[in-house]
Protein backbone atom coordinates (compact mmCIF):
# COMPACT_ATOMS: atom_id res chain seq x y z
CA UNK A 1 0.00 0.00 0.00
CA UNK A 2 1.13 3.61 -0.89
CA UNK A 3 1.88 5.68 1.90
CA UNK A 4 0.95 9.73 1.57
CA UNK A 5 3.51 12.40 1.86
CA UNK A 6 2.72 16.16 3.23
CA UNK A 7 4.36 19.47 3.57
CA UNK A 8 2.84 22.45 3.83
CA UNK A 9 4.25 26.27 3.24
CA UNK A 10 3.27 29.77 3.65
CA UNK A 11 3.30 32.03 0.76
CA UNK A 12 3.13 35.90 0.52
CA UNK A 13 0.21 35.94 -1.58
CA UNK A 14 -4.00 35.87 -1.96
CA UNK A 15 -4.95 32.13 -2.25
CA UNK A 16 -6.38 33.54 -5.84
CA UNK A 17 -2.76 34.79 -6.61
CA UNK A 18 -1.38 30.83 -5.59
CA UNK A 19 -4.38 29.42 -7.63
CA UNK A 20 -3.66 31.64 -10.73
CA UNK A 21 -0.34 29.84 -10.50
CA UNK A 22 -1.68 26.42 -9.54
CA UNK A 23 -3.65 26.52 -12.47
CA UNK A 24 -1.46 27.84 -15.24
CA UNK A 25 -0.17 23.73 -15.94
CA UNK A 26 1.54 25.15 -19.45
CA UNK A 27 3.59 27.73 -17.40
CA UNK A 28 4.99 24.36 -14.82
CA UNK A 29 8.08 24.04 -16.92
CA UNK A 30 9.28 27.26 -16.21
CA UNK A 31 9.10 27.00 -12.55
CA UNK A 32 8.83 23.39 -11.44
CA UNK A 33 11.69 21.79 -11.81
CA UNK A 34 10.82 18.10 -12.00
CA UNK A 35 7.95 19.07 -14.57
CA UNK A 36 9.44 18.90 -18.04
CA UNK A 37 6.12 19.02 -20.45
CA UNK A 38 2.63 19.78 -20.11
CA UNK A 39 -0.32 19.33 -22.34
CA UNK A 40 -3.69 20.54 -21.48
CA UNK A 41 -6.03 17.37 -22.72
CA UNK A 42 -9.73 18.42 -21.48
CA UNK A 43 -10.64 21.08 -19.54
CA UNK A 44 -14.19 21.94 -17.70
CA UNK A 45 -16.72 24.24 -18.97
CA UNK A 46 -15.57 26.76 -16.38
CA UNK A 47 -11.74 26.82 -17.86
CA UNK A 48 -10.67 24.80 -15.76
CA UNK A 49 -8.10 21.81 -16.97
CA UNK A 50 -10.03 18.56 -16.26
CA UNK A 51 -7.15 16.81 -17.65
CA UNK A 52 -3.04 17.17 -17.98
CA UNK A 53 -0.24 15.37 -19.65
CA UNK A 54 2.90 15.95 -18.01
CA UNK A 55 6.48 14.51 -18.72
CA UNK A 56 8.45 14.25 -15.14
CA UNK A 57 11.93 13.93 -14.39
CA UNK A 58 12.32 13.51 -10.40
CA UNK A 59 15.38 11.63 -10.29
CA UNK A 60 14.36 7.94 -9.75
CA UNK A 61 11.02 8.43 -11.13
CA UNK A 62 10.51 9.16 -14.84
CA UNK A 63 7.34 9.04 -16.59
CA UNK A 64 4.82 10.68 -18.67
CA UNK A 65 1.57 10.72 -17.33
CA UNK A 66 -2.37 12.14 -17.20
CA UNK A 67 -3.81 13.24 -13.90
CA UNK A 68 -7.60 14.04 -13.89
CA UNK A 69 -8.54 17.48 -11.43
CA UNK A 70 -11.10 17.81 -9.28
CA UNK A 71 -11.70 21.80 -8.41
CA UNK A 72 -13.58 21.80 -4.81
CA UNK A 73 -12.24 25.99 -4.57
CA UNK A 74 -14.74 29.07 -3.54
CA UNK A 75 -14.61 32.34 -5.14
CA UNK A 76 -12.13 33.49 -3.03
CA UNK A 77 -8.89 30.72 -3.81
CA UNK A 78 -9.22 28.46 -0.86
CA UNK A 79 -10.20 24.87 -0.88
CA UNK A 80 -8.94 21.93 -2.49
CA UNK A 81 -7.72 21.17 -5.58
CA UNK A 82 -6.87 17.35 -6.18
CA UNK A 83 -5.70 14.94 -9.11
CA UNK A 84 -5.81 11.01 -9.52
CA UNK A 85 -3.50 9.53 -12.17
CA UNK A 86 -5.28 8.19 -15.21
CA UNK A 87 -2.81 6.59 -17.13
CA UNK A 88 0.89 6.15 -16.93
CA UNK A 89 4.10 4.16 -17.80
CA UNK A 90 6.05 3.90 -14.90
CA UNK A 91 3.64 5.34 -11.98
CA UNK A 92 0.61 3.17 -10.51
CA UNK A 93 -0.73 6.00 -8.38
CA UNK A 94 0.03 9.92 -8.22
CA UNK A 95 -3.06 10.65 -6.25
CA UNK A 96 -2.75 14.51 -4.31
CA UNK A 97 -4.13 17.38 -3.93
CA UNK A 98 -3.28 21.28 -2.52
CA UNK A 99 -5.39 22.23 0.16
CA UNK A 100 -5.44 26.39 0.20
CA UNK A 101 -6.05 28.51 3.46
CA UNK A 102 -6.49 32.30 3.41
CA UNK A 103 -4.09 33.22 6.63
CA UNK A 104 -4.56 37.21 6.75
CA UNK A 105 -4.27 37.97 3.10
CA UNK A 106 -1.40 35.22 3.16
CA UNK A 107 -2.05 31.76 1.61
CA UNK A 108 -1.15 28.54 3.68
CA UNK A 109 -0.30 25.42 1.44
CA UNK A 110 -0.65 21.75 2.09
CA UNK A 111 0.56 19.41 -0.46
CA UNK A 112 -0.28 15.77 -0.45
CA UNK A 113 0.71 13.39 -2.61
CA UNK A 114 1.29 9.26 -3.13
CA UNK A 115 3.18 7.93 -5.57
CA UNK A 116 3.42 4.39 -6.53
CA UNK A 117 5.53 2.82 -9.59
CA UNK A 118 5.13 0.06 -11.20
CA UNK A 119 9.06 -1.59 -11.24
CA UNK A 120 10.14 -2.58 -7.79
CA UNK A 121 11.55 0.18 -5.70
CA UNK A 122 12.95 0.52 -2.05
CA UNK A 123 10.25 1.94 -0.17
CA UNK A 124 12.96 4.51 1.15
CA UNK A 125 13.60 5.29 -2.44
CA UNK A 126 10.48 6.06 -3.39
CA UNK A 127 9.64 8.31 -0.19
CA UNK A 128 12.42 9.86 -0.98
CA UNK A 129 11.39 10.53 -4.50
CA UNK A 130 7.85 12.22 -3.11
CA UNK A 131 9.67 14.15 -0.63
CA UNK A 132 11.84 15.89 -3.13
CA UNK A 133 8.71 16.31 -5.35
CA UNK A 134 6.33 17.72 -2.35
CA UNK A 135 9.49 19.95 -0.89
CA UNK A 136 10.56 21.41 -4.83
CA UNK A 137 6.77 21.62 -5.20
CA UNK A 138 6.14 24.08 -2.50
CA UNK A 139 9.18 26.23 -2.81
CA UNK A 140 9.11 26.81 -6.55
CA UNK A 141 5.53 27.59 -5.59
CA UNK A 142 6.37 30.10 -3.09
CA UNK A 143 8.99 31.73 -5.10
CA UNK A 144 6.49 31.64 -8.21
CA UNK A 145 3.71 33.08 -6.68
CA UNK A 146 5.67 35.55 -4.53
CA UNK A 147 7.11 36.91 -7.71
Amino acid sequence: MAERTESSIVIDATPGEVLDVIADFEAYPEWAGEVKHVTILAEEGDGWADQVEFTLDAGAIKDTYVLDYEWDIDEDGTGVLSWSLVRASVLKAMNGSYTLEDVGGRTKVTYRLTVDVKVPMIGLLKRKAEKVIVDTALKELKKRAEA
